[in-house]
């Protein structure tokens, strides 16, 4: 069977961010329905963190051409937050109880999100190795290898155009951190961070 390490850190990942940040944190319980059943509530969640962060930023009306928008800052948190959990849902191994988080913390320069959810270790195997792709790539010739890919073919391995898409359109860092949980190397945690200027 394939183990992984204690913890593994890939990308642009810090445990280090600043405590007393405005933040929000969704968490999604595993026992209660079953996660893919959630799908569809997705974009519920995603727009609601949007629209929560929003209200930060100045009104169209009121920004200059050097300013970040709400308009700006609800599209590009709608569509991070809405990919990170449709990933972590996907690719969530549903045999095991921990839940799937999702945060996304504001500091004065940057908006980060954290996504959680549990792998098999054979999963996180085969999703380091797209990761190890991603990081020595370039993200735009990469982008367009995978929209070259065959729409037929139904194998489970990540697309990955959603992570390609933060990197090109939004300029976003991305980073991941592995680690067992609770010292069991059948249960691994993956922590997807995302880190956006603004």
């Amino acid at each position: 069977m394939t183990k992984i390490d204690m913890t593994q850190i890939f990308g642009d990942f810090t445990d280090t961010l600043p405590d007393g940040q405005e933040g929000l944190t969704m968490v999604f319980s595993p026992t209660s329905v079953p996660l893919k059943q959630r799908w569809r509530n997705n974009g519920l969640s995603a727009d609601f963190m949007a629209d929560y962060f929003a209200t930060f930023f100045p009104g169209s009306e009121e920004a200059n051409c050097e300013t970040v928008t709400q308009e700006q800052v609800k599209s590009a948190v709608s569509f991070i937050a809405n990919e990170l959990l449709e990933n972590a849902m996907k690719f969530n191994d549903e045999s095991l109880p921990q839940p799937i988080s999702i945060r996304l913390q504001m500091d004065s320069h940057r908006l980060v999100f954290l996504a959680t959810n549990s792998v098999h270790p054979q999963r996180a195997k085969q999703f380091q190795q797209f990761i190890q792709e991603l990081t020595t790539s370039d993200p735009s010739e990469l982008y367009l290898c995978h929209l070259e890919k065959d729409p037929e073919d139904t194998n489970e391995n990540l697309s990955g155009l959603g992570l390609l898409t933060m990197i090109n359109d939004y300029q976003a860092k991305l980073g991941w951190k592995f680690e067992m949980v609770d010292q069991n190397p059948d249960e691994i945690a993956v922590t997807t961070m995302v880190q956006l200027t603004v």
